[in-house]
Formats: C-alpha cells, sequence, structure tokens
C-alpha cells in the first residue's frame, strides 16, 4: 500500500512539472535563434494525455490488487473451514476407535471373567496339562478361586488395558518344538476358527528358537506335485497350504515390525540367505501361472511377494520384474501393504494404468484410493467405463436367435458386474458423484428376471411316472431319456451362485494373460477384453489370511 501512496504522489504531482515544463519553454523561446516547429499547445496535450493514461493504468492496477487481496482472502477462509473438518473427522474416528477398544477390552474381560469362575458344588475344577500334552482335571478351593478372580480383575483393569487371551496354547508347544508339519496340520484342523488363531499366532512365532528360520522350513511344500481334481480344479488341501504359507509370513512380519511383542532377533544373514535361494526357485515358476494370475488372485504370486517383503530381500531383486507382478494379486486384500514394503509406491501409477488396460477397472480404482491418486485416476469415469464394457460385452446376442441358457449367462454377468460397482461405490463412500438408485434398480429387475426363469426351467422338468397302485408295474417305458437327460440341465449349473459379499469379487478378462511377466522388458498384458465376460469363473471365497 505505500508503494501505491508513492505512485499517486507522483502522479499527481505531473500537473505541477508540466507547468514548470511550460515556463522552461516559454524562456527557451525568448531566447530562440531559430523558430521551432513545436508549439506549446501541443506539448501540453500530449503530458496531459500520458497523464490520464498513468491515471486509468493505475486504478485499474488498484482494482486488480483489491480483487486478488478478496479471493486471497476467500481461499484461506476456505482453507480453514476444511482444516478445521479434518480435524473434527479425526477426533472423531479416535473417539469411535476408542470406544470400540473400550468395548472390546471389556468384552473379553467378562468372558475370561466367566470362564474362570465356573464353579461346582463350592470347588472349581481347572483344567491343565502334563508334559504329554494330556489334559489334568484338579480342584481349587473357593478361596484359591476367588485370589486368583481377584487378581484377573486387577489385570483387567490396568492402565492399558491389555488382555492376552490364549485360546489354542497348542500353538506355542508346535514353535516351540520347531514343528512345522504339526503347525500346518493344527492350522487345517482349526480353520473354522482362522481369524482368532491368526491372531495369536505372532506371539507364538517368538517361543520358536529361530522365528524366521521355522516359518521357511513350513514353506517347504509349497510347490509340493499338484494332482488337479477331475472336475479340473486345483487340489483343495493344497490351496490351503499355500494360504497357511502366506497367513505364516504375514504374522511373521507383525512379529518382527510390531514393538508391542516385545523384543525379537532379526532375520540373520544366514536365513536371508536361504531365503533368497527359495525365491530364485520359485521366481521362474511364475511365468507358467494358470487364470488365477489374470484375475488378479494368484496365491504363487502373493507367496512370492510376501517372501521377499517379510525377509527383507527385495532389494536383490529388479523392482521393475518386481512391480510386473503386482496385476496377478491385484484382487487381494494385502496387496497395498505389500507393494508398500516392497517401496513400490511410486510404481503404482504403472501398475493402475495397466490394470485399466486390462479391463480390471475396480481394482485400479482400489488401487487408487489406497494410494491416493483418485485425482490421476478418476473412479467415477472408470466404474461408468467398467459397466458399459460388461453391458456391451452381455449384449451381443439377438434376442430372436439367444437361446434360454445363453440369455441367463448374459444377464448373470451384467448382474455380477453391477454388484460388484455398488461395491465398490459404498466401500469408498461415492454416492454423491455415483447415485445408487439406478444401480440397484437394474439389479432387482435382473434378479426378478433370473428367478422368474428359474420357476419357468422347474415347471417345465419332465416329472417321473408314478407305479400303478396295484404295484403291478410301470407305465409305458420311455425312449428318450438319454435325450432329456442332456437337455434339460441342472439348476445348480445353469444358475450358479455369484458372489457378491465378498471384497472385490467381479468378473475379470480371462483371456489376457500374458505369456512372461517376469521375462518381458516392458508390460506385456494385453489391453484387449476379450469375451472375459463369457467365463463364468466363479472366484474362491477370499481366505481370512
Amino acid at each position: 500500500m505505500e508503494g501505491n501512496q508513492s505512485v499517486a504522489t507522483l502522479i499527481d504531482s505531473t500537473t505541477c512539472k508540466i507547468q514548470q515544463l511550460q515556463k522552461a519553454f516559454a524562456e527557451l523561446e525568448s531566447h530562440r535563434a531559430l523558430t521551432l516547429n513545436l508549439k506549446w499547445k501541443q506539448l501540453e496535450e500530449h503530458f496531459h494525455g500520458l497523464e490520464k493514461s498513468l491515471k486509468r493504468r493505475f486504478n485499474e492496477l488498484e482494482d486488480q490488487e483489491k480483487e486478488f487481496e478478496m479471493k486471497t482472502m476467500e481461499a484461506q477462509q476456505l482453507l480453514e473451514k476444511r482444516e478445521a473438518a479434518v480435524v473434527a473427522k479425526e477426533q472423531d474416528s479416535l473417539r469411535r476407535l476408542q470406544e470400540k477398544r473400550d468395548a472390546a477390552v471389556f468384552a473379553i474381560v467378562n468372558a475370561l471373567g466367566k470362564h474362570d469362575k465356573l464353579s461346582s458344588s463350592g470347588h472349581a475344577v481347572v483344567a491343565s496339562e502334563n508334559r504329554a500334552g494330556v489334559p489334568i482335571m484338579e480342584e481349587k478351593p473357593p478361596d484359591a478361586m476367588a485370589a486368583e478372580s481377584n487378581l484377573e480383575d486387577v489385570k483387567g483393569s490396568s492402565e492399558n488395558e491389555n488382555v492376552e487371551l490364549k485360546s489354542y496354547p497348542q500353538l506355542i508347544k508346535l514353535c516351540e518344538d520347531m514343528d512345522s508339519e504339526g503347525l500346518h496340520k493344527f492350522i487345517s484342523d482349526n480353520r473354522k476358527n482362522l481369524a482368532a488363531m491368526r491372531e495369536e499366532i505372532p506371539q507364538a512365532l517368538k517361543a520358536a528358537m529361530d522365528p524366521a528360520r521355522f516359518v521357511l522350513d513350513s514353506l517347504e511344500d509349497f510347490y509340493r506335485i499338484e494332482i488337479p481334481n477331475l472336475d479340473g480344479k486345483k487340489d483343495a488341501n493344497l490351496l490351503g497350504l499355500r494360504r497357511t504359507c502366506i497367513m505364516l509370513m504375514e504374522c511373521l512380519s507383525i512379529l518382527l515390525t510390531n514393538p508391542d511383542l516385545g523384543p525379537v532377533s532379526e532375520v540373520s544373514d544366514d536365513v536371508k540367505e536361504i531365503a533368497k535361494a527359495i525365491a530364485e526357485e520359485w521366481k521362474p515358476k511364475l511365468d507358467a501361472l494358470d487364470i488365477d494370475a489374470s484375475n488378479g488372485n494368484s496365491l504363487e504370486a502373493h507367496a512370492f511377494l510376501q517372501l521377499l517383503a517379510t525377509f527383507g530381500i527385495a532389494s536383490d531383486f529388479d523392482q521393475e520384474e518386481i512391480s510386473r507382478l503386482i496385476p496377478m494379486v491385484s484382487r487381494r486384500r494385502q496387496t497395498a501393504d505389500l507393494c508398500r514394503s516392497l517401496g513400490l509406491s511410486e510404481k503404482m501409477a504403472g501398475v493402475i494404468e495397466i490394470l485399466i488396460n486390462s479391463g480390471r477397472q475396480i481394482d485400479a480404482v482400489n488401487l487408487a484410493f489406497a494410494f491416493e491418486l483418485t485425482e490421476q485416476f478418476s473412479p467415477v469415469p472408470l466404474l461408468k467405463s467398467y459397466l458399459k464394457e460388461a453391458r456391451k460385452a452381455s449384449s451381443p446376442l439377438k434376442p430372436g436367435n439367444a437361446s434360454p441358457t445363453a440369455q441367463n449367462e448374459v444377464n448373470e454377468r451384467e448382474l455380477t458386474a453391477l454388484k460388484a460397482v455398488i461395491k465398490c461405490i459404498e466401500d469408498h463412500k461415492l454416492e454423491e458423484e455415483y447415485p445408487l438408485d439406478p444401480l440397484q434398480k437394474r439389479v432387482v429387475q435382473l434378479e426378478k428376471a433370473k428367478a422368474d426363469k428359474k420357476r419357468a426351467t422347474e415347471a417345465a422338468k419332465p416329472q417321473p411316472k408314478r407305479p400303478r397302485a396295484n404295484g403291478v408295474g410301470y407305465g409305458p417305458r420311455a425312449t428318450n431319456v438319454a435325450a432329456d437327460k442332456t437337455f434339460y440341465a441342472r439348476v445348480t449349473d445353469r444358475y450358479p451362485q455369484y458372489i457378491y459379499d465378498r471384497p472385490y469379487v467381479y468378473p475379470v478378462p480371462t483371456d489376457n494373460h500374458g505369456p512372461s511377466l517376469l521375462g518381458s522388458a516392458t508390460y506385456n498384458l494385453s489391453p484387449s477384453h476379450g469375451n472375459y465376460f463369457g467365463n463364468g469363473y466363479q472366484y474362491q471365497a477370499p481366505y481370512l489370511h
């Protein structure tokens, strides 16, 4: 503002300067020896014109400065409002998180209290184990039980309210013995309670003499000889074993990185060398992966990447080659954390581009949110593009030429795509940008059509002939039984169940799996989508580990 005042003062003094110039010009004319072509009137008009031009420009600059100051003030106020909103949301999230934590601790303490206070006829029967692992029942008097109950209450109300729940003490015994085969069998036998068991495995691994070496030993049968079932599906036991291997590596990572679990020795150089040798052995096998790789659900690729992250050997492998494996695991829930552990955050934009070009826009949206790349990859256009491609692939049939079975498959593909998009919108709170009402109406319409066709198919099935009342015999023998059996498909085959309430389940291409992702110089997943919506592929349930 001081600069503006000085400029205004100079402009105001212009008149005074012109008068002084007029006097000097008159004096010059009185002493002239030659006739001057210029008249004072011309000079005066010229300088007055310059003065007006300067004043007009100065006023314009002042107006622009005021407008700029106004915009700056508005932007600062908006920024302060947004900052206040973020702080409020953060405080609310912390409050809700604390409430959930308090509720969980309270529930655990109550459960332990009820379990410990079980008594019969004034005495409590407590189970323990002898050295052979056989349960022994021993009685304790009420006074001892009361003392133990009080001790538990004191522990439960400690400052940090830390409650250590040990539902599976066998885990510690197996880890102490470094019994990897027994650990695999125990986890397989208790798979129904996998979520609770997973919470205890990191703590149990501390009991092992060398946790890292113990986990490496558990990977021995990861690539054992696979025997497909009669229907062409993979051996369920082998899939379970591979999931367990991945879970054990994840639990080891938690043990190594979580200080709350207590001090633990780091992975030794010898163990890292063994892990590197295993990784070198697994790496060539990734070139011959099956359809799961193109669907972003490859256990083999996930295990390889988790091996590099858990044992800290990613630096021994080429980052470009590692990043090419990410599309093969893009649907797995651990993908984002895995990429951060491997130091691939800066390469995620290229990975997302590959997913988009491969017709896997929902995977791309999930990763864009995970790595805060939504400005570069706008979610709503990607989801609309995914639905458009799904409908395009679902409408090549002419209404008059489409068989009932083919039409059912078309509707099923569109229905699965719609539900996947709805799930993604709900997960990332995009309802304001992409309203759900039209999508949900279409889902209701397709489900109603599906139910109507199912009832019609059931009604059209031939009913078996009943025996005569006198029990002598049956009616005329049918000669076209075989034809009927082949024509009337089973309902469960023609109407496969879709998976909607599980994360990131939707149709993806099956014919764009590149020949060799590790040996190529660039990404070589084909951008063509082919007829992937017609593969009828049903993804296995995402396991809890």
